[in-house]
């Protein structure tokens, strides 16, 4: 995708060998992605009812019985809600950590049946599809990032990380879409309702990414030639789709890469599928 340009409006066929991303939902309500290179079809979370997901996806032209995997990043609520009544209905392989994995078992029965685990910082390869895993540093049992490759085209999803790591980043190395978290404006978190505690949670190590923080971690990826980003999971309350991409965006201009010109630049949708990009 060349910077500046607009993402296709549609599913390739296999032979274009093109990898394609398209976001479901993202935010503190429910996350879920789709990946595709025509062939194989990956979820990204399942943060969202089964409803909403397959509906999303039929909106896609992608038969829901057609889904390859879901991958999980970690237990919390707003990234498996659906998955429940996905695995149910569908029996889709569900790729999580090992401690993520453990957790999953707890909550929904018979999940070991289609659960496949891992070690973050482990490669596999789902259909044409190759994945790869990073730990990411979050309030959960073994939270994980992922990059997903086809075709030479390569597409990294990082979300729900207290701070960037070493192992983040060389995970989203080459990627030249990213997916980052931009959650919240600082000030605005200090200052706004929430109670002591779950302040004190989102700004710490293994809490979520600020803008700013954020904005670095987008600089460096497109510094390396990420040429295009998606920022996500953003606050209802502490933040704003234009205050993140003001934020993000000035950082980019201030190192060379003007949105819109040098770098496709976008918010995640909060409650519906965003735009379709192909990488």
């Amino acid at each position: 995708m060349q910077a500046g340009e607009l993402p296709r409006l549609f599913f390739l066929e296999r032979s274009d060998f093109v990898l394609q991303l398209c976001t479901l939902a993202s935010g503190s309500s429910g996350n879920s992605l789709l990946v595709s290179d025509g062939a194989t079809h990956i979820l990204v979370d399942a943060g969202i009812s089964c409803r909403r997901i397959t509906t999303a996806l039929k909106g896609l032209g992608v038969a829901p019985a057609s889904l390859s995997a879901v991958l999980i990043t970690h237990e919390h609520t707003d990234h498996i809600s659906g998955l429940t009544t996905l695995t149910k209905q569908r029996k889709v392989p569900v790729y999580a950590s090992r401690g993520t994995g453990r957790q999953l078992c707890y909550r929904i029965a018979f999940l070991e049946e289609v659960l496949h685990s891992f070690t973050p910082g482990e490669c596999f390869s789902i259909g044409s599809i190759d994945i790869e895993t990073f730990p990411t540093p979050h309030d959960a049992a073994e939270s994980t990032g992922y990059a997903l490759s086809a075709g030479g085209r390569k597409a990294a999803v990082v979300t729900d990380l207290g701070h960037v790591t070493e192992a983040v980043e060389a995970g989203i190395r080459g990627a030249n879409l990213l997916v980052a978290e931009a959650n919240h404006d600082v000030e605005w978190l200090r200052s706004g309702p929430y109670p002591y505690f779950l302040k004190d949670r989102i700004l710490g190590d293994r809490g979520h990414l600020s803008n700013e923080a954020g904005a670095a971690l987008v600089c460096s990826a497109v510094s390396a030639g990420t040429s295009a980003v998606v920022l996500a999971h953003l606050s209802h309350e502490n933040n704003t789709p234009e205050r993140a991409r003001q934020v993000v965006g000035d950082s980019l201009t201030r190192m060379g890469a003007v949105p819109g010109q040098d770098v496709l630049l976008d918010v995640a949708p909060r409650s519906e599928p965003g735009r379709r990009y192909t990488v």
